[in-house]
């Protein structure tokens, strides 16, 4: 297998230089590139720290068509939201400020995952972001099969 690295979302701004300051203000993303398109726009690269994660910020050429996002992101088939670890959700809001437009929560999320709390902000475009503290991962989670929901609408047959 050839080595794979998830390495980057790219996101269209109606602001890209407002959606860049929030990222890198509240989030540790640095500029890493800047990449001039023939149109004369660019392809700006924010990198999350030293690791290998990057938003790519495109320009957006046409206005929204869809209502924006609201609680924890859409329901339809899109990206939800994209989501950041923090020790503190309480303290990460306070660092935030008047940035943090809160669109759902924060919530407790014990009966689920012990010590796990979550809140949805909305970024400058209105995406929605996730900062959740104690969320870990399931010591043997079960294995992939069909949704139970989906299963239990297929008519059953005998």
């Amino acid at each position: 297998m050839t080595l794979q690295i998830f390495s980057q979302v790219a996101l269209t701004c109606k602001n890209p230089i407002a959606t860049e300051e929030f990222y890198t203000k509240h989030f540790g993303f640095k500029r890493a590139r800047v990449a001039p398109l023939p149109d004369g726009d660019r392809i700006v690269f924010i990198k999350m720290g030293d690791s290998a994660f990057y938003l790519e910020l495109f320009k957006a050429k046409e206005e929204r068509t869809v209502p924006p996002p609201t609680n924890d992101g859409p329901q339809y088939p899109s990206v939800r939201h994209l989501a950041f670890k923090v020790d503190n959700v309480d303290v990460k809001l306070a660092q935030m400020g008047a940035d943090a437009k809160i669109t759902l929560g924060p919530l407790n999320f014990d009966d689920y995952i012990p010590g796990w709390r979550t809140v949805w902000i909305a970024d400058p475009d209105g995406r929605i972001v996730e900062i959740s503290q104690g969320f870990t991962d399931q010591d043997n989670p079960p294995p992939l099969e069909a949704d139970l929901s989906s299963r239990m609408a297929q008519p059953v047959i005998r």
